[in-house]
């Protein structure tokens, strides 16, 4: 097996394999660690010597080996810093599974709603839940919040304790307290979904590995509670946008905007499906941002060209969005659909004011509209500069050279 094939398996199976662990010994964050372990073992010995035939099985084997192991040890230190054995788990739940064949149940879900716990604040819930669920690195994780990597580490060793010391029961919480979970078992699967469709960093634009797992766990969620608006939004959103992923890169892997995609390579299917999800869920309730997300990507999906883009309806449907969040990305967006509807002067006015906004001031992403926007009015050398200083922003390689090369094509315009 290719080792991005190996790669894509470890990085499906790890919250399986954590959940089957946290299941049958508890102790949260001495099973993240040993399931690390596990999938290191595993990227060092499968490509010398194949992948086993139950690779889940495998994993969890080492996995539970390796925490019997730290457990132990833990005992051990315990013992002679304190002189009394102060063991949590009964004694016979520390056999490896080795002797025990690992249970065919997926426990991510379970594993997303616990590190979810209200005991956790809503930035700990997202961090762990990427750590642990979505897989993603400390360093990705602390880019994405904007904080050192070593503050971030901290973060999430903090948050792995709380839940050890909360005596969470590894099981879905109950009815009412599964709602109150919801918001942030949304907003995370939403966060890993991005990470995957625009990496942070890197040579890839996109990490399709990591939209999967997202649309996956969305699917479940949604098969849960099949009755929640936001739920429902969520899992649409997603497809809709991954719909279009295809078309997102040219042959040499570089950066292709919508408006010049080729909107036949779009996914048919995912788009039926996602439109077929918003449509059932907006007459049904109140609309939260999920919802409103996804009938945006609806209209651009259904449009048969980008200047056939019933902009003025997207304009109207952000101004909505905009009003149940405080949002700049929300905000940079609405001043992009405002100006495909009235003109780039137009959009160009409303970045004022998000260029006094310190959440998104330094973000390419400002800088990047603003160039195009200006390109759009005819100011190439205002469009230029713009354009270089989004370059500089952005750790995305793809984005880096498409930005770039705008500039130097309107440098040699001149």
């Amino acid at each position: 097996m290719p080792d991005t094939e190996a790669e894509d398996l470890l990085r499906r199976l790890a919250p399986q394999v954590l959940g089957a662990v946290v299941r049958r010994y508890g102790h949260f964050d001495t099973a993240e660690d040993a399931t690390q372990e596990a999938l290191l073992a595993a990227a060092m010995q499968w490509p010398a010597d194949g992948v086993p035939d139950n690779p889940r099985a495998w994993l969890i084997t080492v996995a539970s080996r390796r925490l019997t192991d730290l457990l132990r040890s833990e005992q051990a230190r315990q013992r002679r810093e304190d002189g009394v054995a102060r063991w949590t788990l009964p004694e016979q739940r520390l056999a490896p599974a080795a002797d025990r064949p690992a249970a065919e149940s997926d426990d991510t879900l379970i594993l997303l709603f616990m590190c979810c716990h209200p005991v956790l604040s809503p930035a700990s819930q997202i961090a762990l839940t990427l750590r642990a669920v979505g897989g993603l690195t400390t360093a990705e994780i602390a880019r994405a919040f904007l904080v050192p990597e070593a503050t971030m580490t901290r973060r999430i060793s903090r948050a792995k304790q709380r839940i050890k010391d909360s005596g969470v029961p590894f099981a879905m919480p109950p009815g009412d307290e599964r709602g109150e979970r919801l918001g942030a078992v949304l907003h995370v699967l939403y966060l890993i979904f991005n990470e995957g469709y625009t990496s942070t960093s890197g040579p890839e634009l996109h990490r399709k590995e990591l939209s999967a797992e997202a649309i996956r766990l969305a699917r479940l969620v949604h098969r849960l509670l099949p009755g929640d608006g936001e739920a429902t939004g969520l899992l649409a959103l997603m497809l809709l946008t991954d719909a279009r992923r295809p078309a997102r890169t040219g042959p040499d892997g570089g950066l292709v905007p919508m408006a010049e995609q080729d909107r036949s390579r779009w996914n048919a299917d995912d788009i039926a499906e996602g439109v077929a999800l918003i449509t059932g869920a907006l007459p049904r309730g109140p609309t939260g941002p999920y919802q409103l997300q996804a009938a945006i990507a609806a209209v651009h999906d259904e449009a048969p060209s980008a200047e056939a883009t019933d902009w003025p309806q997207i304009v109207a449907l952000y101004e909505l969005l905009r009003r149940t969040a405080d949002n700049p990305v929300v905000a940079l967006n609405h001043a992009v659909a405002v100006a495909m509807a009235s003109g780039p002067r137009a959009g160009l006015d409303l970045l004022g004011a998000l260029q006094a906004d310190e959440r998104i001031a330094g973000d390419h992403r400002l800088h990047a509209v603003r160039a195009h926007l200006l390109e759009l009015a005819g100011d190439r050398a205002g469009a230029r500069d713009a354009y270089q200083a989004a370059a500089s922003r952005t750790t995305n390689l793809p984005q880096q050279r498409y930005l770039n090369a705008r500039a130097a094509r309107l440098a040699g315009d001149r």
